[in-house]
């Protein structure tokens, strides 16, 4: 399945018994050599929720959240019958997740933003709202915040070239950040609209991530550069992004299935 071109191989785990190893999952992400995909999510079972999502990135890493992985999720459920009706919830290890579907699209309440530095994780104290930091040449602003994992947005005017891939991979492991951490390279459009490019910590460089484009629009209008509501322009499509006044994230795109198969990991 794929969420604005940010794919996922989906596996359906009713009896919570599959146990996939790192070199498993790198495999089955090869685009060379196995399926190809950004990231593994399995469907289990829950015991506090509909559902329970598990995500592994390409490297085979387990982060806590993806917010695209989380609609091609949603669609998954409702298509095989495993919950009733478009709404559902589901447990992941950021916390319960409330997707609706509605239409094509995916409607998901990603919670509330965490602001804190210590509870990102960040090694700074208080609020990282445009602290400024050395990153090998770079002296850039950075604000961070967690959306269920960690976020580094930095800005850019629209003229300049984004360096993503030089950049990224340096912030994805800089001490700064003890569980790594998700770098979003965005410019301003209008206050309605940012373009948007990542590097995923674990993934590195994709067209989508659904977290980092929450991320960025509550960091816009942390820095007053964007209103509470922005339509966030990723290279694989578009995200609808409101943080409401309740301090809730909402988080609005589509998702669809590519193809099924079977693969031997024999």
């Amino acid at each position: 399945m794929q969420g604005l071109g940010n794919d996922f191989i989906l596996v359906d785990n009713p009896d919570d018994n599959l146990n996939l190893h790192p070199e498993q999952i790198r495999f089955l992400c090869d685009r060379h050599f196995g399926i190809g995909a950004d990231g593994i999510i399995t469907v289990d079972p829950s015991e506090r929720a509909d559902l329970k999502m598990r995500i592994f990135n390409s490297d085979g890493s387990e982060p806590e959240m993806c917010g695209n992985g989380i609609r091609c999720f949603a669609i998954y459920a409702r298509d095989h019958g495993l919950v009733q009706g478009n709404e559902m919830t589901v447990e992941t290890l950021a916390g319960i997740m409330r997707p609706r579907i509605v239409g094509d699209r995916v409607i998901v309440d990603m919670g509330p933003p965490e602001l804190t530095g210590p509870m990102i994780p960040v090694n700074l104290p208080g609020r990282v709202i445009e602290h400024t930091a050395v990153f090998g040449d770079h002296r850039v602003a950075i604000t961070c915040l967690s959306m269920g994992n960690p976020h580094c947005v930095i800005f850019y005017p629209p003229d300049q070239d984004l360096p993503v891939e030089d950049l990224g991979p340096v912030i994805e492991v800089d001490p700064l950040f003890p569980e790594k951490i998700n770098v979003e390279f965005i410019q301003v459009v209008s206050r309605e609209e940012i373009n948007f490019q990542v590097w995923e910590r674990g993934a590195g460089r994709t067209l989508a991530c659904g977290t980092g484009a929450c991320a960025a629009a509550v960091a816009g209008a942390l820095t007053d550069r964007t209103e509470k509501k922005v339509l966030v322009h990723l290279p694989g499509g578009d995200l609808l992004v409101e943080w409401r006044e309740d301090n809730h994230v909402f988080m609005s795109g589509a998702a669809a299935t590519v193809f099924t198969g079977e693969i031997d990991l024999d």
